[in-house]
């Protein structure tokens, strides 16, 4: 899902506290700023309270609490993500599907988005890595 890097001194632990996704491609942009700054707790903003995130792969966290601890334990190893375009968003009223091309060889990554009473958007399902069946 992401590269190794050499350790940076600089990253910053929270870059969240103003920017939100004000359409739903904007999650991807935000997810990969915040994981590359270490803030685990910024990318746990980017989901609903009872979000279910499928990773790693085979596994389940289910709740903002429980994806921020996902994301804690990853990001500990300082991964290096890549900026992803999206594909376009499919748009149903307030909820939205959305996926980008993986540039790590991980297939695709797919999200159902739900836009929130504000006019953002936050994630509602996550599945980030959508790979084959071993055979």
């Amino acid at each position: 899902m992401a590269s190794q890097e050499p350790t940076n001194p600089d990253r910053s632990t929270n870059v969240s506290e103003t920017q939100r996704a004000l359409e739903p491609g904007d999650l991807t942009r935000l997810f990969v700023e915040r994981a590359n700054a270490g803030d685990a707790a910024g990318i746990a903003e980017l989901y609903e309270e009872q979000a279910v995130i499928a990773y790693p792969p085979g596994g389940q966290s289910v709740g903002r609490d429980a994806i921020r601890q996902l994301w804690e334990k990853v990001l500990s190893a300082k991964p290096h993500f890549e900026q992803e375009a999206p594909l376009p968003s499919l748009v149903s009223g307030d909820i939205a599907l959305c996926a980008t091309v993986a540039k790590d060889g991980a297939g695709g990554r797919a999200q159902v988005v739900r836009r929130q009473g504000d006019g953002t958007w936050l994630r509602l399902l996550d599945l980030p890595e959508l790979v084959s069946p071993a055979k």
